[in-house]
């Protein structure tokens, strides 16, 4: 038999995931933050919803640059991606603190992070409902992965400090290619 639950942990069963590594850079200045509130909402050309909270700190970049990169990390660097989520880039330099490596980018201004296994260079198309919401809509310009990782094994976040990982890949059939 179900039992109510409560309201503010809904979001650890809905959480999709993977937990990402946005990048944003303004007047010079790069920022790399934790986040997992994304999801697909198209394919061609690939389009991403984004909530960014307007108290963290790549808010305000993010809506004036209209760039970022949506870095994907692996397990392998889960306690950096704890670390950067619990600190803020007002005052710190979270490449320098938590040793990440910013690569610069082909389309947009703010950094790929080289320990990540994938990159997602995007721009903000439209943020109408960044206002009411912190809703940011964003088109995939290029994609980069590290060819190298076979089997990569992302974080997917439940909420407060638990974190579900990847594990074995099936197959079921689809008509979907």
């Amino acid at each position: 038999m179900k039992k109510p639950y409560p309201l503010p942990k809904v979001y650890g069963l809905l959480e999709p995931g993977p937990v990402v590594l946005v990048t944003t850079a303004q007047k010079g200045r790069a920022n790399v933050m934790t986040l997992s509130w994304l999801t697909m909402m198209d394919f061609e050309p690939p389009l991403i919803g984004m909530v960014l909270s307007d108290r963290n700190y790549s808010f305000a970049a993010l809506k004036a640059t209209k760039q970022c990169v949506i870095n994907i990390p692996t397990v392998e660097l889960g306690k950096k991606v704890v670390a950067v989520g619990n600190s803020s880039g007002r005052r710190l330099d979270k490449f320098a603190a938590f040793g990440l490596t910013p690569r610069p980018a082909k389309r947009v201004a703010p950094p790929l992070i080289e320990e990540c296994y994938a990159s997602l260079e995007c721009r903000v198309t439209d943020a109408h409902l960044a206002r009411k919401y912190n809703f940011f809509v964003l088109e995939v310009l290029q994609a980069w992965i590290d060819p190298a990782r076979k089997h990569p094994r992302m974080l997917h976040h439940l909420g407060r400090g638990r974190f579900v990982v990847d594990g074995r890949t099936i197959t079921l059939p689809s008509k979907m290619k």
